[in-house]
């Protein structure tokens, strides 16, 4: 029998469950409420399905850019003709440029609004954040003016710049203007951004990752005009597609890597270099362009004249560069739609062995991996860049730490978390390059969504792939933390607190339980797919995602956003009690004896056992003739008269209601509570007392009637030994103690160690000692 099984619950009957037991009473809390008060109102533009509407419109902006690297001064000069396009209905009289370099000015917001606190101890660098640097940052813009040349009135306000126009620009209608620049580059290893240099002092030499390099347009957009927020830090980028030409002016002896197409290779390589560009294209794993021979020979050479590269960028959000005598290059191409997509790398020695290993390799894998779960990748190359930028991604080419040790070797976390950082920022050329979602408004829908994407390419290249983020496990102890140091996903990329656990580990989290759990993998797969394709080269907004997920799939999932993205609870689910009862058969043969073996096997208390010790003989054992009937009497025998009323009961019922008498059908009430507030569905496992298991999978609807506590009786035809919630840690289950039926400990261990600390010598005894210490330094020594 179960262990918790009772007497009184197996005499109770149990036919069916009547009306009078069904629970009708909400909590008060309506987690399964509707999200239609809290998202935008469907129109032409976005409909009430998630997809662009028939009137859907974004704007464009084109760039043509020429800019010089200063190798001696570490310093940028450009120039640049934005040409924009108005394909809204709205009649423009400014345009917003955004000025992202400010945020590096002495006078920044950003500057000015850090917070810290002092401490007894503080550590030098974190006193140098707080001291006003001595870097001369940000754009110093020389002029803007129009296509003509005749300046243009220009308000600048910190990271945001106003253009006003001479006439208003109205729909359908271009216009082109130019702006020179130039700024100076900070040392990414002392003033940590987005881009910067890394000097190598070994071999004097620097390399450049450069990135938000020119003034760029700020995008305008049905749901919210133009996206001016200031540029603060967490909050990245929101920005319109165009074409680009961008001409890079750097040393001869540069070797420089950019988004786009290089345009003209026989300008800027050598003959052997094309070959092997050339070979490349076919090739099976990676083909050194550059060596690490040649890289080191470069080092040296210290040129004088410069070069020009020149590439060409069609349908992109942005652009990036990197440049340095430095790079050792390699490229592999991988087919995608038909099309050769040239995977390629950039990096120093310094880190190899690691990048000649993997990087291309890991770039390739994450082409198309993402590319199967999402759009195929459409762009002509991908580049991995290794320098002083831990991670940051670019149309193309992105940003990656993760450098061995000075011999060469490296750590398992060095080695996965460089392949991890490679799979991550590469993955962000589908969110948000091309799923072009508002980084600056909501940092997860680019970083959650490409989290998770990065779990799965991470699973795909290595079985049991050590991830960090993904799994509903790994964020438990961040649901646990006080909800004060808690905000809700959907937060405003600057005023989110525990940034890394909320805008990448929650979100991905939130779609991995989604995908295994509340909608599994074919639903979910489909919906996200159509999701990439709807949105691939447009602004998706959140609303957008969740409608898509829901409209694609037919799972209602207002719940799961309320509760994971508007909300802080946890889940943490309980089973507070079991009651079993069985079916009550009538047949007295078979009751009486069970209720004879029950009787029999309840403990005899403690005044029973001693009393059959203390009273040798009572008054009835004297006198037998104070014994009657019911001395002898055994209430359970069965009679004819028993056996007759069975028949008799038996002959009314039908033959379904005689088999249901008869099959022994176990029933389990099951008390459940939502003690975190986040409504889950219930994955429940069930171990039979022959040792199999069952799991259940019920519906989080389960909760819709109460949202805090319901009851759920489950029927075995076996019986069951113990109900274990969350058996595969699939939930996020923030308290597992609470989880399994009979109450089982969780297993911890901890570490004895004797205390004890090195007695310190008081003031006369350090003086003693440096006393001392000063007389054998001032003895002479002998000769």
């Amino acid at each position: 029998m179960p262990r918790f099984s009772s007497l009184k619950a197996a005499l109770l009957l149990l036919l069916a469950a009547p009306a009078a037991h069904a629970q009708l009473t909400n909590s008060g809390t309506d987690k399964f409420a509707q999200l239609e008060t809290l998202l935008p109102t469907a129109n032409s533009y976005r409909t009430a399905s998630g997809a662009p509407g028939p009137q859907y419109w974004q704007q464009r902006a084109d760039y043509n850019i020429a800019v010089t690297l200063d190798d001696a001064k570490q310093a940028i000069t450009g120039r640049e003709t934005i040409t924009y396009t108005n394909l809204s209905p709205d009649t423009l009289p400014y345009l917003w440029v955004q000025l992202d370099q400010n945020i590096l000015d002495k006078n920044s917001i950003t500057t000015a609004t850090q917070v810290a606190a002092l401490d007894a101890r503080v550590p030098f660098q974190a006193v140098d954040n707080m001291v006003q640097r001595d870097f001369d940052g940000g754009f110093k813009i020389e002029s803007v003016t129009s296509a003509d040349g005749k300046a243009l009135a220009h308000v600048i306000n910190h990271t945001m710049m106003r253009v006003d126009l001479p006439r208003a620009l109205g729909p359908k209608q271009s216009v082109s203007f130019k702006i020179n620049w130039r700024y100076n580059i900070n040392d990414q290893l002392k003033i940590n951004e987005r881009s910067g240099y890394e000097y190598f002092p070994q071999d004097k030499n620097y390399l450049y990752e450069i990135a938000q390099f020119y003034p760029r347009m700020a995008v305008y957009s049905d749901f919210q005009g133009w996206q001016n927020k200031q540029f603060l830090g967490n909050g990245e980028f929101a920005l319109p597609f165009g074409d680009y030409r961008v001409s890079i002016t750097a040393p001869a002896d540069h070797v420089v890597g950019a988004t786009g197409t290089l345009q003209n290779a026989a300008q800027v390589l050598t003959g052997t270099q094309q070959a092997r560009l050339r070979q490349a294209v076919g090739a099976k794993k990676p083909v050194l362009i550059v060596s690490q021979a040649e890289a080191v020979k470069n080092e040296s050479s210290q040129a004088g004249r410069t070069k020009t590269w020149t590439f060409a960028a069609k349908n992109v959000r942005d652009f990036a560069w990197c440049s340095s005598r430095k790079f050792i290059w390699d490229a592999m191409g991988v087919q995608q739609n038909g099309k050769p997509v040239m995977c390629m790398s950039y990096y120093p020695k310094e880190g190899n062995p690691l990048w000649g290993k993997y990087s291309t390799e890991v770039v390739a894998h994450t082409i198309k991996t993402y590319s199967k779960f999402t759009i195929p990748y459409q762009y002509p190359v991908a580049i991995s860049v290794h320098g002083p930028v831990g991670g940051m991604e670019y149309p193309m080419l992105c940003f990656n730490g993760g450098r061995p040790e000075a011999d060469g070797t490296y750590s398992a976390d060095r080695k996965y978390g460089m392949i991890s950082v490679i799979i991550h920022e590469v993955g962000h050329n589908f969110f948000p390059m091309i799923v072009n979602s508002d980084e600056r408004q909501w940092t997860w829908m680019d970083e959650g969504l490409n989290t998770f994407m990065q779990y799965l390419t991470e699973q795909e290249w290595e079985r049991n792939y050590p991830s960090r983020r993904g799994e509903p496990k790994d964020i438990v102890a961040y649901m646990r933390t006080d909800k004060s140091l808690q905000t809700p996903i959907m937060t405003n990329s600057e005023s989110v607190l525990q940034f890394g656990n909320n805008a990448y580990g929650k979100p991905a989290t939130a779609l991995n339980v989604l995908r295994e759990t509340v909608m599994g993998r074919e639903l979910f797969d489909y919906a996200f797919k159509t999701y990439a394709q709807r949105w691939a080269y447009k602004h998706p907004t959140p609303a957008d995602f969740f409608r898509t997920m829901e409209d694609a799939s037919a799972v209602d999932l207002d719940w799961f956003w309320r509760g994971w993205f508007y909300g802080t609870d946890r889940c943490d689910l309980s089973i507070d009690a079991v009651k079993y009862y069985n079916v009550n058969t009538k047949d007295p043969s078979v009751e009486n004896a069970r209720l004879q073996k029950l009787q029999a096997a309840q403990p005899q208390t403690v005044s029973q056992q001693r009393n059959a010790q203390d009273i040798k003989q009572t008054v009835v054992d004297e006198k037998p003739d104070l014994k009657d009937f019911y001395n002898s009497y055994d209430p359970l025998a069965v009679t004819d008269a028993d056996r007759s009323r069975y028949t008799a009961y038996t002959k009314n019922l039908t033959s379904d209601q005689q088999q249901r008498l008869r099959d022994n059908t176990n029933f389990y009430e099951l008390s459940l509570r939502n003690v975190g507030g986040l409504v889950m569905p219930v994955i429940l496992q069930l171990t039979y007392a022959d040792g199999s298991q069952e799991i259940q999978n019920i519906p989080v609807e389960l909760w819709r009637k109460n949202n805090e506590q319901v009851t759920k009786v489950v029927t075995t035809s076996k019986p069951v030994v113990s109900f274990v919630l969350d058996p595969y840690l699939q939930t996020a289950d923030t308290d597992l103690s609470n989880n399994a039926y009979p109450r089982q400990p969780v297993a911890s261990r901890f570490e004895l160690f004797q205390q004890s600390f090195p007695a310190q010598p008081n003031p006369m005894q350090l003086q003693s000692i440096q006393s001392s210490t000063q007389k054998a330094e001032d003895k002479p020594l002998n000769k």
